[in-house]
């Protein structure tokens, strides 16, 4: 291959190398979220007992939650406590309601929270963002709930919404499902030639918050490089 030939080559190269990178940057959102929204006044249909509330954060930002009620415990007993359940990418609460029933027949409410955008949530969905509503959605429960009552939930990108959490805040346990070492690691897989560090506006680091929770953690399957982070007592259950 003579030199003009290879010339041209690299051009091409270099061409598609950002034209990529220019893509991933400005549609990382529309891959890594599947809302489903819904209408602020549209009615769930669940199979279980319920209550709905909303938490008007700021003006922009309205968090839909459901309250699902615990159905295994003796009539005008309190329940045994709280799950803050926190789901994955994709759908809305109605998509993930039946989840609910892992805890509620155990005597368990389960709290699910809405990220904006998702169901009748409304407002910014960045990362630190998500921390945020966390808290506040944990505070709620604060209110109700003492810590050793409070379970967090997370599944996939929930995982890391709720490791986060539990990072910072006490809980009876953190449970999670799927989840990634990190969002830029899973992606780094497929696009190794990319500064992902700089170019992802989400991160999502579990490997960061899951060194800092003091609460029990049970990780059920997600990346197992992730198990040597565990603490003495932890599960994981690949």
């Amino acid at each position: 291959m003579n030199k003009k030939k290879l010339f041209r080559w690299v051009k091409v190269a270099i061409l598609v190398y950002c034209t990529i990178g220019i893509a991933l940057y400005y549609s990382q959102e529309w891959l890594l979220f599947h809302p489903k929204p819904m209408e602020r006044k549209a009615a769930y249909t669940l199979a279980q007992p319920f209550t709905e509330l909303n938490l008007n954060y700021d003006k922009e930002t309205n968090l839909n939650v459901v309250e699902f009620k615990a159905t295994d415990r003796p009539q005008d007993s309190l329940a045994k406590g709280v799950v803050l359940y926190f789901h994955d990418n994709t759908g809305n609460i109605a998509t993930h309601a039946s989840r609910a029933t892992d805890f509620t027949s155990k005597g368990y409410e389960v709290w699910m929270l809405d990220y904006p955008g998702f169901g009748k949530s409304t407002g910014s969905h960045q990362e630190k963002d998500l921390y945020i509503y966390a808290l506040v959605f944990y505070k709620l429960a604060h209110s109700r709930w003492k810590p050793a009552e409070i379970i967090l939930q997370g599944t996939g990108m929930g995982a890391a919404i709720a490791a986060q959490l539990a990072s910072v805040r006490d809980c009876q346990r953190l449970i999670m499902e799927e989840p990634a070492y990190s969002l830029t690691a899973a992606w780094r897989k497929y696009l190794f030639l990319y500064p992902l560090g700089t170019l992802l506006h989400y991160h999502f680091p579990i490997y960061q918050y899951l060194p800092a929770v003091t609460a029990p953690v049970t990780m059920l399957h997600g990346d197992s490089r992730l198990r040597s982070l565990l603490k003495p007592g932890d599960e994981f259950i690949p």
